[in-house]
C-alpha cells in the first residue's frame, strides 16, 4: 500500500462545488482506503496573471493500485469534469474549472511519460503543500527531506 497525495484547484465557475464534484468522485475509485481531504483555501493563480483566485485543496488516500493507473483515473475523472485544457494555443495556463495534479505515491519515485512523482514543482507550491501537510505531514516531511537532499 502506498498513501497517494493529489491536488485539486479550480479558478472558473462555481469552484466550491466543481471541488466537492472532484473529490467526491476520486473518493469512489476501487481500491482506495482511509480517504480524507484537506481544508479549501483560496489562492493566487500560479505561474499566469488572472483576476480569479483559486480554491485549492489536497486528498490523502492508500493504495495498491500502480500509480499510473491511478494516473489515468484521475485524468479521467479532471475530463469528465472539463474538457478544457489547462493551456492556451501558445502555452500559457489559463482560467481553468478543475485542475487535478498527482503529487506523491508515498515516497516513490516514478518517471513515466506524462507523469513524474514525487510531484517536480509541488514543493514551490503553498497551494499544495500547505493542505498536503494538513492530511500528510509525516510524508510530507519525507518528501520535503528529499528535495532538500537533491535526491529528486
Amino acid at each position: 500500500m502506498a498513501l497517494a497525495i493529489v491536488g485539486l484547484g479550480s479558478n472558473k465557475g462555481h469552484r466550491r462545488s466543481i471541488i466537492e464534484r472532484a473529490v467526491a468522485l476520486i473518493s469512489r475509485i476501487p481500491d482506495i482506503y482511509e480517504f480524507r481531504c484537506s481544508e479549501l483555501m483560496e489562492t493566487e493563480p500560479w505561474g499566469f496573471e488572472s483576476d480569479n483566485k483559486f480554491l485549492n485543496a489536497c486528498v490523502a488516500f492508500e493504495t495498491d493500485m500502480p500509480p499510473e493507473v491511478l494516473f489515468g483515473k484521475l485524468q479521467e475523472i479532471e475530463r469528465s469534469i472539463s474538457e478544457a485544457s489547462h493551456r492556451d494555443s501558445t502555452g500559457r495556463y489559463v482560467d481553468r474549472e478543475i485542475d487535478i495534479d498527482f503529487i506523491a505515491y508515498g515516497t516513490q519515485r516514478v518517471s513515466l511519460p506524462g507523469l513524474i512523482l514525487p510531484h517536480p514543482r509541488a514543493m514551490l507550491r503553498d497551494f499544495v503543500m500547505i493542505p498536503f501537510e494538513e492530511i500528510a505531514p509525516g510524508l510530507c516531511a519525507e518528501i520535503k527531506s528529499m528535495t532538500t537532499d537533491n535526491s529528486l
